[in-house]
């Protein structure tokens, strides 16, 4: 069995001819993972990459480090399908850094104006470093003073739950990163 899949099971039961994934578990901090990327990310093979980080998010990683310097190419789809994760890892929580990105990958990104949206690092402490400062601002969250979504009375929570709104009696939800959601 490779190291891939005693990270996650079944990892490798897919593969591309034109891009290499290895995974790495990141201990200093929950949920975190290492990826290396070898190859290139382009319009024929941005499937195989959505299906792998698919199962790497669905498997309780949120928070991402790309290690591109084996990255080669990547195709305005490949950046696509970074953008797409980086939504849904903030939806929970997490984020995503590119580390040690190759210059001619790090140009596209400039060039269709993604880069301002990723953290750039040069370092893997660095990108852990990024990690943990986010994981102390979440920490910190709590008491927690808000609008109700539905007739924006100021409320304060202490911690996250379901609660209902002391004006309108609408069922609130905040999650532990202090989003708050109705339901």
């Amino acid at each position: 069995m490779s190291g891939n899949n005693l990270i996650i099971p079944d990892f490798d039961s897919q593969t591309d001819d034109n891009l290499k994934l290895s995974l790495q578990k990141i201990t200093e901090v929950p949920n975190t993972i290492l990826i290396t990327l070898n190859g290139n990310i382009n319009t024929y093979n941005s499937n195989f990459f959505q299906n792998q980080i698919s199962k790497i998010v669905d498997s309780g990683f949120i928070n991402l480090i790309f290690l591109c310097e084996d990255l080669s190419y990547i195709s305005s789809t490949g950046i696509g399908s970074f953008t797409t994760f980086l939504k849904l890892l903030r939806t929970k929580g997490g984020g995503i850094v590119l580390l040690k990105i190759h210059p001619k990958v790090y140009e596209v990104f400039q060039l269709l104006g993604f880069a301002q949206f990723f953290f750039i690092e040069n370092s893997l402490e660095q990108a852990i470093s990024n990690f943990k400062k986010h994981t102390q601002e979440e920490q910190s969250v709590f008491p927690k003073i808000f609008a109700c979504p539905t007739c924006s009375k100021h409320l304060k929570a202490v911690k996250p739950g379901r609660f209902r709104c002391s004006e309108c009696k609408s069922i609130i939800s905040i999650n532990e990163k202090g989003f708050v959601s109705l339901g």
